[in-house]
């Protein structure tokens, strides 16, 4: 799902616009360029990506029927947030949180937005006290990135270890101390 407000955001940063009508080959197209824009930088299989609309509250994911071991919002504005706290299901990305919440499988939101005021902050409270994993989007400069991608796949890699799925996106602490104080890293 992509919301409204986040194909702004898409298109404002990265210049890829999501045209409902070209919304599956405009996100293939976007997961495949890579956050660098490369149109070779990213290697994915995006045979099973799916898309729904925003406005498709009759889609899959607003019933619990519906077979997904979870949900990550990534990234998650504070209006997403408070939307999601308060259960509002304004939307399908509303509404597929709130079913994956009542279903207890595992709700991860990945908080864009900084600094956060008081609301937001017992938005947050409400969410983890729900059973979703609350993950501020900040990279751990500890871990030895030489790029910006290394802070963005840091940050990508707590988000789907939250989620209990696999990857190789950083390198993970060892637990002893190394040179200068930092873990060794493998």
């Amino acid at each position: 799902m992509v919301s409204r407000a986040s194909r702004l955001t898409v298109l404002d940063e990265n210049g890829h616009p999501f045209r409902d009508a070209h919304a599956d080959a405009d996100l293939r197209r976007w997961l495949a360029r890579g956050a660098d824009g490369s149109a070779d930088a990213f290697e994915a299989d995006t045979s099973r990506v799916r898309h729904w609309p925003p406005g498709d509250l009759a889609a899959g994911p607003s019933s619990g029927s519906y077979p997904v071991r979870g949900m990550l919002i990534v990234p998650a504005s504070t209006a997403c947030v408070a939307g999601v706290a308060l259960g509002l299901s304004k939307d399908l990305l509303q509404r597929a949180a709130s079913v994956t919440l009542k279903e207890r499988r595992p709700l991860v939101v990945a908080v864009r937005e900084t600094p956060l005021h008081g609301q937001t902050l017992r938005h947050l409270v409400t969410l983890d006290e729900a059973g979703a994993v609350v993950l501020p989007a900040s990279p751990a400069f500890y871990a030895g990135a030489r790029h910006i991608q290394d802070l963005v796949d840091f940050v990508a890699g707590r988000a789907l270890d939250a989620a209990g799925v696999p990857h190789k996106l950083y390198r993970r602490w060892e637990g002893e101390l190394g040179q200068g104080g930092v873990g060794s890293m493998p």
